[in-house]
């Protein structure tokens, strides 16, 4: 070995040249680890494109759906199909019969259709007799229609209070029902009536004050009263978490009166994320527990990328 008239080193200097070289061989092994993970100059031109990949549907027995307007301001009805597909929802649900050919055509289905009125179709319901008319002609409109395309469920509602006592509002929604149900039930359609929260005053799409059917106790009565297998609760955890909480509980009461279900982050109706307080694993596994065999409609509104949002909500419903 050649010499470098450095023989006799002190313990210092031996151990600084030591820590020199693994600083120096850690710094090359690091760079050549980065450059073959593709993040050097040689990376791939697309590595900035990639996004996480999707979690879609892997267990099934949740039958998801993605609520239209929720979405509409960020995807065409096009791009709403593309993304229920590769989540594996089977519906697009509350969107219009003339889009229902691009759903058939991406093989969705609509899970439950909206009814044809002007404005906000829970203003005006069944509650008031001067509204019963209106209301059971676009109902029956919708009906024909859903039963026409294979969509089970029409959406239905209440109506605001207004001048209606709560004792009255109940005795004219099971009057209204009973005009327009014996339809429903020769056309094998069921109407799923919504409870809808009367708290949150923040934003019409959050809360709707005013609203009569505002409890899920209240409207179950008149379901049971109108005693139609075709007339059913959309049970909408969202709004039932507001008014009434004990959610599990509530689903078990209900059972088979349940017809349709809704989702979305509280507070705020956000993603279905550690923002929120709503616990949905269990409440997904209280659903299978009253062997219920319909819809749940992802119904939050996104606050961030849409899609990424989405696929978190599916997944955590996924049990």
């Amino acid at each position: 070995m050649k010499s470098t008239g450095r023989e006799s080193f002190s313990l210092d200097n031996q151990t600084n040249l030591s820590r020199r070289g693994m600083l120096k061989g850690a710094a090359g092994v690091l760079a050549g680890s980065l450059a073959s993970a593709g993040t050097l100059n040689g990376a791939p031109r697309d590595v900035k494109k990639r996004k996480p990949k999707a979690i879609s549907v892997q267990k099934g027995r949740i039958n998801q759906s993605v609520v239209s307007w929720c979405f509409a301001k960020h995807w065409s009805t096009e791009e709403m199909c593309s993304a229920a597909n590769k989540l594996g929802c089977k519906s697009i649900e509350l969107i219009e019969p003339e889009h229902w050919p691009v759903l058939k055509k991406h093989g969705l289905t609509c899970a439950i259709s909206p009814i044809p009125m002007e404005g906000p179709p829970f203003i005006k319901g069944f509650n008031n007799p001067k509204h019963h008319d209106m209301v059971i002609e676009a109902t029956r409109k919708a009906i024909d229609a859903s039963a026409d395309f294979g969509c089970p469920n029409v959406i239905s509602f209440t109506g605001y209070a207004d001048d209606v006592s709560s004792a009255d509002g109940a005795k004219n929604c099971v009057e209204g029902y009973k005009k327009i149900i014996s339809h429903a039930e020769k056309k094998g359609v069921t109407l799923c009536l919504e409870m809808l929260n009367s708290r949150d005053d923040s934003d019409p799409n959050k809360g709707h004050p005013g609203y009569q059917g505002d409890h899920i106790d209240y409207c179950l009565d008149i379901i049971k009263q109108v005693g139609s297998p075709r007339l059913k609760l959309l049970f909408d955890i969202y709004h039932v978490q507001i008014m009434d909480g004990d959610i599990i509980r509530r689903i078990h009461e209900c059972g088979e009166h349940i017809g349709h279900v809704h989702t979305a982050g509280n507070p705020g109706r956000g993603e279905l994320d550690d923002k929120q307080e709503i616990n949905y694993p269990p409440i997904m596994k209280a659903l299978l527990e009253i062997k219920y065999k319909g819809f749940v409609g992802q119904e939050f509104i996104p606050t961030r990328d849409p899609f990424e949002g989405l696929s978190q909500a599916v997944s955590l419903c996924d049990v």
